[in-house]
């Protein structure tokens, strides 16, 4: 009976041992992976995503869209306000929901 009781008891414990180290290894290796240097392919990566960020914000759109760029984006724009009538696409629709009237409809017993 007290042998059952002791492979009982260091089966629980092996469980939570195991399910606290894996835990453990897996914060440490986040954290080790954010501590060490990116590989030249992810730094590049990185980069050219950032040196796009700030071209992005200085011109304020598309970067280097040229003239032909401008013309499509006006011309699907100008189709979009012919098939649905207009309106500014650039803003988000302005949506309203009006609550619902119900009527009380007074049950009859029998």
């Amino acid at each position: 009976m007290a042998l059952h009781r002791l492979f009982q008891l260091s089966s629980v414990l092996r469980s939570a041992v195991t399910l606290t180290l894996r835990r453990n290894i897996g914060i440490s290796a986040v954290l080790f992976n954010r501590a060490k240097e990116l590989d030249p392919v992810q730094k590049l990566f990185l980069d050219k995503i950032r040196d796009y960020n700030t071209k992005s914000k200085s011109s304020g759109g598309i970067v280097d869209a040229g003239a032909a760029y401008q013309k499509n984006l006006s011309e699907e724009v100008s189709k979009l306000q012919r098939l649905y009538g207009g309106g500014d696409f650039a803003q988000f629709p302005d949506i309203k929901f009006t609550e619902p009237k119900f009527e009380t409809v007074e049950q009859v017993t029998r």
